[in-house]
């Protein structure tokens, strides 16, 4: 056996097949026929000569962060999801995006000039393991420019809170990160100079900023406190907010500023408190504005009040007075209030805790622009014949999603959380594996439902049709692959096989071009491959190592292995997808990163293009069936990012 100068992979051209090792484990890979006589692990794979270019953003982080969509006067909506700042313009539907950061953005702040923009984010981890610290990154929303990086090094966890002074031309920058004590800091961001800092407080912190008149004042809020903090040189001296007779909140959820510099406070409790410009005491009240907890305040030009509430998921209009003047209600489906802002002409943006912003005008209706996922997303699969994807996660949704209009055609709830999906060659139907066991399939049409069953009781990690229409196979974390004879064009089922003989759970699957064969990876790094017709296990290489796969999404194989890097643990590649027309192959990694390749990808540790943007892990990846577009899913950043192959 010639061993390569790798320890990692060797290859044995007699029997025809390399091997490589993940955390420990020998993984087998048979080669084609036609390869045995001239492989050899030498050989430098290359780039491709494609690129990728991230194109669009779907969805908006609402469900843990506030204060985070702004119109600039450029016309764009600016706002953040997974660790891309989206500048958006919704009337040409074009968007640009700001990818300083490596991980999470939890925070924005527009600086007066409506240009700068600062943004903080959570520590990240590179690819070799190491911590890359939370900060702030300034930069320009023309150029696109980053200008700054702030407190590398000082803040802990995350940075939660930033925003800039008004009154002194926006010199100063304050901070909040997520340590325990909560530190809040203040810097002169032009120089990248810490001017002070104090504990904060040991409970967790919602908003910070400064007043708009006295650039040495600074509130604060969030769980049980209101703090008004006075800046002296390098100190920082608290008064803590005097709630007196009135009920004293839970939680401090948000605060604005009138135009006569009265400070306004929205609490988890539905009021609605005003405290004297620059006291700590409470000159006016608005109790029970809403039901529930009050998330957002928005002080409009002309001097009136946007409030709006969790529970109720209302937005109130008050007068000068904090008299109400109008309301409206954001639908169920879009959930609670997350955060206010002015937008167009008197239209207001709304952010929701389910990830979607709205837009609309009292009295009216508010129709969402942008939408999301809001839990944990793996489910992805592309339309056979039009600019279409589906979508389906742990939230229970499934999404149809069209990708000129970046919109939902469809949008549908399902009784379980969702983890794969599989379109039907005709692409009349889609099948939805979920985390029970269950697997529905759908009218790509209608979104009805028009089959059910379970298989199981475990996570559906697969779900995928032959090419040829004509069968459905199943791949469960119970190990087995449930395969279904297809009647009447998707509608009807019936199993005519079960494949027996994984040891561990069955992650990849993929069919053969003639729909004969299926072959399979388990969370034991397992390669193996299926008689389709019968659910047979099939042992002979010789019958399989020559076949044509429809599809290349298994992660192990011979094909692919080279996406592997050095030292791999065999979770860190979630996902592989081959172009259509076999020039590329993309992979879906635990870094947050998307990489491209040149197909087939059968070197050790082959080049690759690069890309961030989604956040921890990446779940999965799909060309489009033209090859215009990659489309991609984040897990636990709910985030789906769409890129031009250029």
């Amino acid at each position: 056996m010639k061993r390569s100068p790798s320890k990692e992979c060797s290859v044995n051209a007699e029997d025809g097949y390399v091997r490589m090792f993940l955390r420990g484990r020998p993984v087998t890979m048979h080669m084609p026929d036609q390869k045995r006589n001239s492989y050899s692990l030498d050989h430098k794979g290359a780039l491709p000569e494609h690129k990728l270019k991230l194109q669009w953003v779907y969805g908006y982080r609402g469900r843990d962060c506030r204060s985070n969509l702004y119109l600039l006067p450029t016309g764009e909506i600016v706002y953040f999801n997974a660790s891309v700042v989206v500048l958006y313009n919704v009337e040409e539907q074009q968007q640009r995006h700001y990818l300083g950061h490596n991980d999470d953005v939890k925070c924005l702040g527009i600086h007066p000039d409506m240009v700068t923009i600062a943004t903080g984010q959570v520590a990240g981890t590179s690819k070799d393991g190491k911590l890359l610290p939370p900060h702030v990154r300034v930069w320009d929303s023309v150029s696109l420019n980053t200008l700054h990086i702030i407190g590398m090094g000082v803040f802990d966890r995350a940075v939660t809170c930033v925003a800039f002074s008004k009154s002194n031309g926006g010199a100063h920058l304050c901070a909040v990160d997520d340590a325990n004590d909560h530190i809040l800091s203040v810097w002169n961001w032009q120089k990248e100079k810490q001017l002070a800092d104090v504990k904060c407080s040991n409970d967790s912190v919602l908003a910070a900023a400064f007043h708009p008149m006295d650039a040495n004042l600074i509130v604060t809020c969030g769980k049980s406190h209101l703090n008004f903090w006075t800046m002296d040189g390098n100190t920082l001296t608290k008064r803590q907010g005097l709630f007196e007779k009135n009920e004293k909140p839970k939680y401090v959820l948000c605060v604005a500023f009138a135009e006569n510099g009265d400070a306004i406070t929205g609490d988890s409790s539905g009021n609605i408190y005003v405290w004297a410009k620059g006291g700590n005491r409470i000159s006016q009240v608005v109790a029970r504005a809403h039901e529930g907890g009050i998330f957002s305040l928005c002080v409009l030009k002309d001097g009136t009040l946007v409030s709006g509430g969790g529970k109720d998921r209302r937005m109130v209009l008050w007068d000068h007075d904090y008299n109400k003047q109008s309301e409206m209600e954001v639908p169920e489906a879009f959930g609670p209030v997350r955060a206010v802002t002015e937008g167009k002409q008197g239209e207001l943006l709304v952010g929701t805790t389910k990830n979607t912003i709205l837009t609309g005008s009292f009295p009216e209706t508010l129709n969402p622009i942008v939408q999301g996922h809001t839990d944990e997303l793996w489910g992805l699969d592309i339309h056979p014949s039009m600019e279409q994807f589906v979508t389906c996660g742990q939230d229970k949704q499934v999404h149809l999603w069209d990708t000129n209009s970046h919109q939902p055609l469809w949008s549908k709830t399902i009784e379980d959380p969702g983890r794969s999906a599989g379109f039907h060659p005709s692409g009349a139907v889609l099948a939805v594996g979920t985390m029970t066991g269950r697997w529905l399939v759908l009218d790509a049409d209608t979104r009805d439902l028009v089959f059910m069953h379970t298989d199981g009781n475990e996570i559906i990690s697969n779900i995928k049709y032959s090419p040829d229409g004509n069968f459905l196979a199943v791949g469960s974390h119970d190990n087995f692959v449930y395969i279904y004879a297809v009647m009447e064009n998707g509608k009807k089922y019936s199993r005519v096989g079960k494949c027996t003989g994984h040891s561990s759970f069955v992650t990849h699957l993929d069919w053969s071009v003639d729909s004969k064969y299926i072959v399979t990876n388990s969370g034991d790094y397992e390669i193996l491959f299926w008689e389709a017709s019968s659910g047979k296990h099939v042992t002979s290489m010789d019958l399989v190592r020559n076949v044509e796969w429809a599809t290349s999404t298994c992660v192990l194989g011979f094909s692919v292995f080279g996406v592997w890097p050095d030292g791999a643990d065999g979770t860190d590649i979630n996902a592989v997808c081959r172009s259509h027309d076999s020039s590329l192959l993309a992979s879906a990694d635990d870094f947050g990163k998307v990489h491209l390749f040149s197909n087939p990808c059968s070197q050790p540790r082959a080049p690759s293009h690069t890309y961030g943007g989604h956040s921890s892990h990446v779940t999965n990846v799909a060309f489009l069936h033209d090859n215009s577009h990659l489309i991609s899913t984040g897990g636990k950043d709910t985030s789906i990012l769409q890129w031009v192959v250029a």
